[in-house]
Order: structure tokens, then sequence, then C-alpha cells
């Protein structure tokens, strides 16, 4: 943590210069590499940290307050240092004893990808929206829906190296701009079974194709349960963040017109506070129910279908909670927030736009789990 809180004004005065250039800065890669802040999540048995799942809420959160951006590609690509430990021992040596600071994007969106049985594999084609971080990267874990004519079958997570797919720069957004989140196109691509990782046998415990070889609690925890949980801190972070800037700026200014001191008024006194709780009860939220995920795995039990969903609900309404809490600061900020110069409106804008992801969609979130609390039928077969 102490390395993430010194990179935070590194990140904060290359913000801007991110977000000109669209993605990943490359200095900044090199920081993060060089602090290890990617490799939180490896097996120690490569070099990594091998940290609690929680590590990924403290970590990505902290770093945010400086550039949310830079803060969900750490979430986004450290992540995945944790999810190639689920598969065949061999994969996780081909990319790790090459490189074991690789870097791997995804793009997790099941509908994408299409897939068929092969050989001793998978011929897969597809084209993926939102790869954050593609264009750092030397792999990409892309999720495939396996067909038999046209009934879906499996479910993989399969892992290609970047010479098999092509980047598609589409990424002109209005939040998260320094994330680099582009399209991937796949044509005919044919899969090795080792490096498609099964998603049905990643809900929980040891008997993903990893087991054998990375024995930790942080390896048994469900995959796409907790998915969430790695892209949620740059929303939390970004909001403690504002609040951060906003109780700074707010104890020296005066008002333009008035001359008033502006931390003497009451309105703001009041709105500055809903802020700070709000961001305190998305971080108590999205922070337990990383450690809840961690205890599941360390009793070496498995969350039932409502405790996962409560888990996904949960971290979704702490996304919302800190996009509330930037609205509310931006609420009595004045015109300042307008100008580019100024952070709020960039946490704004980003929070904004995390908001929109699927996974932090708090309707179908709280659907789901309010469906399996009364005794309805929800199905996901990778859950």
């Amino acid at each position: 943590m102490g390395r993430a809180r010194e990179c935070v004004p590194v990140l904060a005065s290359r913000a801007q210069k991110c977000e000109d250039a669209r993605v990943l800065l490359p200095e900044n890669e090199k920081l993060l590499h060089e602090t290890g802040l990617f490799r939180f999540h490896q097996p120690k048995r490569f070099g990594g940290m091998e940290l609690p799942f929680q590590a990924i809420i403290d970590i990505v959160a902290e770093l945010a307050r400086g550039c949310p951006s830079t803060a969900w590609n750490v979430g986004n690509l450290g992540c995945h240092h944790w999810i190639l430990g689920y598969y065949e021992p061999e994969t996780q040596h081909e990319v790790w004893d090459a490189n074991p600071d690789a870097l791997i994007a995804s793009s997790i969106a099941l509908a994408a990808g299409r897939g068929r049985v092969s050989d001793g594999g998978f011929t897969v084609s597809g084209r993926w929206p939102f790869s954050s971080g593609v264009d750092n990267s030397d792999w990409n874990m892309l999720a495939v829906t396996i067909y038999e004519d046209d009934k879906a079958v499996d479910w993989r997570l399969c892992l290609v190296p970047k010479s098999d797919y092509r980047i598609i720069d589409t990424w002109y957004a209005m939040g998260m701009v320094g994330t680099g989140s582009k399209d991937i196109e796949v044509k005919e691509v044919f899969v090795p079974e080792r490096r498609a990782l099964a998603l049905g046998r990643c809900r929980g415990g040891s008997e993903h194709p990893g087991g054998s070889l990375n024995k930790g609690a942080l390896y048994k925890v469900p995959i796409v349960a907790a998915a969430g949980h790695p892209l949620s801190a740059s929303a939390l972070g970004a909001a403690e963040g504002a609040v951060q800037h906003v109780t700074e700026v707010f104890a020296k200014r005066t008002g333009t017109y008035t001359g008033a001191k502006v931390s003497d008024f009451q309105a703001v006194q009041v709105k500055l506070a809903r802020a700070r709780c709000l961001v305190d009860a998305a971080r108590y939220l999205m922070r337990e129910s990383a450690i809840a995920f961690q205890a599941f795995a360390e009793r070496n039990e498995v969350p039932d279908l409502q405790t996962k969903l409560r888990f996904r609900a949960q971290n979704a309404f702490a996304v919302a909670q800190s996009r509330e809490a930037v609205e509310t600061l931006w609420s009595f900020y004045g015109a300042n927030a307008i100008y580019t110069r100024d952070p709020l409106q960039r946490f704004l804008r980003d929070t904004q736009a995390i908001n929109q992801h699927f996974s932090f969609n708090f309707d179908i979130a709280g659907s789901a789990f309010g469906t399996v609390a009364l005794g309805g039928k929800y199905s996901n077969p990778t859950l």
C-alpha cells in the first residue's frame, strides 16, 4: 500500500496526458512494473505477491485517487495474473516462464465470441468490445461461447497471443478515456484446450485445471461471481480522490462575487458530509464483500448462489454510491468544475462511465439477487 500511495501524485500529474493518449501511458506502465503493482495476485511460485482477494480493492482504490483510468488498468490487468492461476500448469509456465511481468488484456462479453470444438481444442471467431489495456498487453483472455450446431454447450475464457488478434481503435469515450478499451477481432483462430479455461469449473473451490499447482485460498475464489471487484475499486478511489480534492479546495476558497468564506456555508458542510458518508459506505460494502469471498475460500467453502448474487449486488450498489458522492460534490462546487484543468470534472466523468459497465447495473444485479432470495429461478452456468 505504501508503494501505491507513493504513485498517486505521479499518476495525478499525468492524468490529463493519459486522457490525451487514450491508453495506459508507457511511463505509467513502467512505474507500475517497477513497483510490482500489477503482480499483487500472481502466484508466489511465479514471483507474485499472492495477496488476499481484498487487496485488489485497497491497491486499485488507492491508485484511482490519482488517475482512475490507470487504476482501472491495474485492476483489470492485475486480476488476469489471478485468473491465469486457474489455467493448466503448462499454460501458466508458457506465459510466466517467458515473462513473469507479461500483461494480459481481456474481453468478458461471452456473446461476442463463438467457438466450435476442434481436434485438441477450439476454433474461435468474434469481435469483442472494451478490451482495456490491450495496446500494452502480450496476451488476451477472450470470453467465448462454444456451440454444437446452434446450441450453446460450453463457456470458455480463451487465452490468445497478440499475434492472433487484431486491435480496432474504437476508443473515443467521454470517461475512463485513458483505459484504451479498444475492440478485438479474431477470425478462425485455433485455441488449444489448455488455453481455453472452462468457466463452469471456476465457480469456487479448486476443481479448476490450475488447482493442482496453486493451492492457496486466493485460487478458490469463484471467478465470475467476483469479477466485478477488480474494476469497481476504480470508482471508489475516484470518489475518494474527489472528496479529498474538494475538501482541500473549499477549506481555502472564498466566493468570487461575495468574498464570503465558502467553508462557512451550511449547505456546503452538509453536502460534503453526505459525500463523505457515501464513500465510506461504498468502501465498506465493496471491501467487506471481497473479504467474504476470501474467507469462504480460506474455509474451503463455496458460497451458494444467493450469497454470490448478494455480493455482486453489494458491489454494484457501492459503485452507484461512489458516483452519487462525486455528483453531490459537483452539485455545490461551482463554475470552476467545468474547467478541464480541475480534476473534479474527470472524477465525475470517470465515475459516470464506470457506472455504465454491465457488472455495475444495479437493476440487473439487484433483480438477480431478489429473484433467488424470493425463491425464483436464476440460471448462469458460469456463476
